[in-house]
């Protein structure tokens, strides 16, 4: 069963969110104000659960750091850094576009309250227009681009903070907008794996594609180098010379045609080729 174990606790108590996720939105308590990562609302501590790891990778994208289930539909995006490893993964969505990653926290609980207030003077200072809403967790930022709409959320949890960002067209991140529902579902199901690895606070916690993804990502890196690389040799062959037309040696005195010849012979104008002007 999937269930969230009481620290200090022999004992275990069940928590919702275990069945695998589908492409239903879950209604959501408006009166849910504080944030807190009780049993009854994740994201969920690995180590908290009664389910080992294998257990819960069966029903959601294991992306080392973070265990994400997948809506109906999503499709992925993996963006890759210049060293050539994955960084970030995308869910694509009907509604939009949903970004979940872990990164490294104090013990205590307060980080995401620093973030945010860093993002939004950030935003601001991009002319962006910004406010800030009270969500399941606590605070959200919204922001509107030229763009795209954002807006981010944040869970503080023991030793890791996740920050999700959703971006959609004008008007998708609203309150209430089935982006938003998606979302806060995708978080509640969520699993972070912190593991016992130092990391500097605010260190995005390693993403680690899985087998599969991994082999469908090489292989159109392979397929893309292989067609840079044609362009490229095609590109660098020099072009065939034609060959020139042959030129008919010119004689001292050259025959002249009869009355006949000249009447069967085509009229040449100006816009007669050079080899055609030759002896005309």
């Amino acid at each position: 069963m999937f269930g969230r174990r009481k620290k200090n606790d022999a004992g275990s108590a069940s928590a919702p969110g275990a069945e695998p996720f589908v492409d239903s939105v879950e209604d959501e308590d408006d009166d849910i104000e504080a944030a807190d990562t009780t049993a009854a609302d994740g994201p969920h501590d690995l180590e908290d659960l009664d389910d080992d790891r294998e257990t819960v990778a069966k029903t959601r994208l294991d992306l080392g750091s973070v265990l994400i289930p997948l809506p109906e539909g999503g499709q992925l995006q993996v963006e890759m850094s210049q060293a050539g490893s994955p960084q970030a993964v995308h869910i694509v969505t009907q509604f939009g576009r949903i970004t979940i990653a872990a990164y490294a926290a104090p013990k205590s609980p307060g980080q995401w309250r620093e973030v945010a207030a860093d993002l939004v003077t950030s935003l601001r200072n991009d002319k962006a227009e910004t406010t800030v809403e009270t969500g399941p967790w606590g605070r959200e930022l919204v922001g509107v681009t030229a763009n795209a709409d954002l807006r981010f959320i944040g869970v503080d949890g023991y030793r890791w903070m996740v920050r999700c960002v959703l971006a959609g067209p004008s008007g998708a991140v609203g309150e209430g907008q089935p982006l938003v529902r998606l979302a806060h579902t995708i978080l509640r199901q969520t699993v972070v794996d912190r593991g016992t690895d130092p990391h500097p606070v605010r260190t995005p916690l390693p993403v680690v594609l899985p087998q599969v993804l991994a082999e469908q990502l090489a292989a159109a890196a392979q397929q893309q180098a292989a067609a840079q690389q044609s362009a490229a040799q095609q590109a660098a062959q020099p072009q065939a010379a034609v060959p020139a037309e042959p030129v008919a040696p010119q004689q001292d005195t050259p025959p002249q045609p009869t009355a006949a010849e000249r009447d069967r012979a085509p009229r040449r104008g100006a816009s007669g080729s050079a080899i055609q002007q030759l002896g005309g």
